[in-house]
């Protein structure tokens, strides 16, 4: 399995969801060599054989610009052991010329690259050692950009990869769609496999801590509803029509909080556009946040939205039903298609999104109904599931039928 980060050292949803699926995939059997672009401790995957491409420390949380394209070629990490600054591209070559020399002494049954990041190197053991490939899309170029061109360099990657792949795994119908519309792979090669909430973030003991977020609770208390997003401050996010939205819904109820939870080049920006429209007493940006404070947003929070212009499934939202909120959604979100009991509307929509924070917020029966019935319905997937749908795809590149 071919990966670029893992918890503790992830920037967002797919290292979460690479860990599950490993941990869920060595229940069933597998027997899992898993490559990083980096040289850390991850306590919590003791269940698989982590090797690291290089010494690099942990790519640092904004992602070293691995998901912005403006810092694909830019020296952005320090190399400590060169006392200079490498690119994301120069930690892909090493990256490749690992796994090449991992190759020469083990011979996987399977080769699973997870987004353009890890393609080289899956196309490199496809090509050299034919090994079968699966290239698995958590998000595309055309995602990350917002729909918009993004990268040519990116998108050159992702199309050798998904050329070569035996199979592809997309996270949901839309990415199915983007990937056939976009990249002209046959529909027939691409199998949907929809990620599923850490069952460690189920079962663990959580309780909401009072004193992490005091003045926010003693808005609650005197009557704020309060409404929360979390994710990187990207174009991709919809951020900007977000916070557009918050401003149309405060102007008809000025008893709503807004939370921005989590960082990004957008930030300066977002907070400016809140200071020009007059809401910024009605608006608070966290900062990057993680583990128990994190969760006690998601606790806070009686609605959370995700604003996605397109996003190719959006894990935020299933933590957030499990704590409890509301869910808004954009249709261009992958989780909306497993997830009913949520209102929905097209990211550009402002006015749309305003009516339905408007609505929940004075109506606690209708919150009420959304939140009870949104539990019912992601327990419906597991990352048992996603397991056993991997292994199938598995056998389908494989003549051995180990799985």
């Amino acid at each position: 399995m071919l990966g670029w980060e893992l918890p503790p050292h992830n920037s967002g949803g797919l290292g979460v969801a690479c860990l599950n699926m490993a941990r869920a995939l060595s229940k069933e059997g597998a027997d899992i060599d898993f490559v990083l672009p980096y040289s850390a401790k991850h306590p919590n995957a003791t269940f698989m054989n982590i090797l690291a491409a290089t010494n690099l420390d942990p790519i640092y949380r904004n992602g070293g610009g691995a998901y912005d394209s403006f810092y694909v070629e830019e020296k952005v990490i320090p190399d400590n052991l060169k006392n200079s600054y490498v690119s994301i591209r120069d930690i892909q070559k090493k990256y490749c010329d690992y796994v090449g020399q991992y190759l020469v002494d083990h011979k996987p049954d399977v080769i699973h690259a997870h987004d353009w990041l890890t393609y080289e190197a899956g196309v490199l053991a496809k090509k050299e050692y034919n090994i079968p490939l699966i290239a698995h899309v958590h998000a595309t170029e055309y995602d990350r950009s917002g729909m918009q061109v993004g990268n040519p360099l990116i998108h050159e990657i992702e199309y050798e990869g998904l050329m070569m792949a035996d199979r592809i795994i997309a996270v949901s119908e839309i990415t199915k769609r983007i990937i056939h519309e976009k990249y002209h792979i046959p529909l027939k090669k691409i199998d949907v496999v929809y990620n599923s909430l850490d069952e460690n973030y189920e079962a663990e003991k959580y309780l909401f801590d009072t004193k992490t977020y005091k003045y926010i609770e003693s808005l609650k208390a005197s009557g704020y509803t309060i409404i929360s997003t979390v994710g990187r401050f990207t174009i991709q996010k919809g951020l900007k029509n977000f916070v557009q939205a918050a401003a149309l819904a405060l102007s008809k109820n000025p008893k709503l909080l807004f939370i921005l939870a989590g960082d990004g080049e957008e930030r300066n920006e977002l907070i400016a556009l809140a200071a020009e429209l007059g809401i910024a007493k009605n608006v608070i940006f966290t900062g990057f946040i993680r583990g128990r404070k994190l969760r006690d947003i998601y606790s806070i929070s009686d609605i959370f939205v995700m604003s996605s212009i397109s996003e190719p499934f959006g894990l935020t939202a299933l933590e957030a039903a499990h704590h409890g909120d509301a869910l808004i959604l954009t249709k261009q979100s992958g989780v909306s298609e497993i997830i009913w009991s949520a209102m929905k509307y097209d990211f550009w929509d402002e006015a749309k999104l305003a009516d339905e924070i408007l609505a929940i917020a004075n109506n606690p029966a209708l919150k009420k109904s959304l939140t009870d019935n949104i539990k019912n319905e992601y327990r419906q997937f597991s990352w048992n599931q996603v397991a056993k749908k991997c292994l199938r795809i598995y056998n389908k590149t494989t003549t051995k039928k180990r799985y």
